[in-house]
């Protein structure tokens, strides 16, 4: 008989004990899979929000588009920056204009004159943020510096605490699993101790003795993965519309999230799909190996 049938052999005699390894997979990679789709939207989130102006320097009436260069130069000379864009008064009213072209009676009412020239600074990591501004301060001709502190330091925030409280999560759910992994297998090799003694008399290899076991594990990963899966998809396609609101105007997001019936999101499936059912069947197939380590004197 083949080490497959073996194990479906083992699965179906013992539907209870396979049920309960199987639901307690489907918890851990459920709750696994949401706190890393939640990490790798963090990312893009936080991202989206890196690659624009950061820091919007605003310079008085009177300052000099020297005193501009000047300050462009230093900041790129610090090495801190991603990009350093100088907007100046006639670029800031043909940007005012676009943003309120359907209302005529605001844009009559403002000239570039009354526009301060700027520069929009964008910083190679958040927390650089705080270094330059003392320096933008009191660079020549600067009237005014605004950044979005908060909001970078509460994106920052969030996705320390997602990747912590994920990781941990994760960790104690996989070790979870591999306990009840390795309680099933132990209690299915007390029960077939008799028979795997005869195989043993036999001539039969340990591979041989072992690999319906292993196999049996790693089909409980397997079911459970993708289980998970099968939820996590179906809850993405069901809130889609609502995610795309929200996160619509991040280019990562619309990629994948405007095309949900496209090849980006089947693509994006299809490899979320294989890491997670690789990573059950390897982790039931490891529970079984330390239990036969353990149980099965091999």
């Amino acid at each position: 008989m083949s080490a497959i049938a073996t194990s479906w052999k083992h699965i179906r005699r013992s539907p209870y004990q396979a049920m309960a390894a199987i639901t307690t997979m489907f918890v851990t990679f459920l709750l696994t899979g949401i706190f890393f789709l939640s990490v790798v939207a963090s990312i893009f989130i936080l991202g989206y929000f890196e690659g624009k102006p950061q820091i919007t320097v605003f310079f008085a009436d009177k300052a000099t588009r020297e005193e501009a260069t000047a300050l462009e130069q230093t900041l790129a000379a610090t090495g801190k920056t991603s990009s350093v864009k100088y907007v100046s008064k006639e670029d800031a009213l043909a940007i005012y204009r676009e943003q309120n072209k359907n209302d005529p009676l605001l844009l009559e009412m403002v000239t570039a004159d009354i526009l301060p020239a700027s520069l929009e600074v964008s910083t190679t990591d958040p927390k650089n943020l705080q270094e330059l501004e003392p320096m933008i301060k009191e660079a020549s001709g600067v009237e005014e510096v605004v950044y979005q502190k908060d909001v970078v330091d509460a994106l920052l925030t969030w996705t320390n605490a997602i990747r912590l409280i994920g990781g941990v999560l994760a960790g104690l759910l996989a070790f979870n699993s591999l306990l009840t992994i390795m309680t099933v297998i132990s209690m299915k090799i007390a029960l077939k101790r008799e028979e795997i003694d005869i195989l043993r008399l036999v001539g039969a290899s340990r591979w041989y003795i072992r690999m319906p076991f292993i196999l049996e594990g790693g089909f409980y990963g397997f079911v459970g993965s993708w289980a998970a899966w099968s939820v996590i998809t179906g809850l993405v396609i069901w809130l889609r519309p609502m995610f795309f609101e929200f996160l619509g105007s991040i280019p990562a997001f619309g990629a994948v999230l405007g095309s949900a019936t496209g090849s980006t999101f089947l693509l994006s499936s299809a490899g979320f799909l294989s890491g997670m059912v690789l990573t059950g069947f390897v982790l039931g197939s490891v529970g079984s190996l330390i239990a036969l380590g353990r149980y099965l004197k091999l």
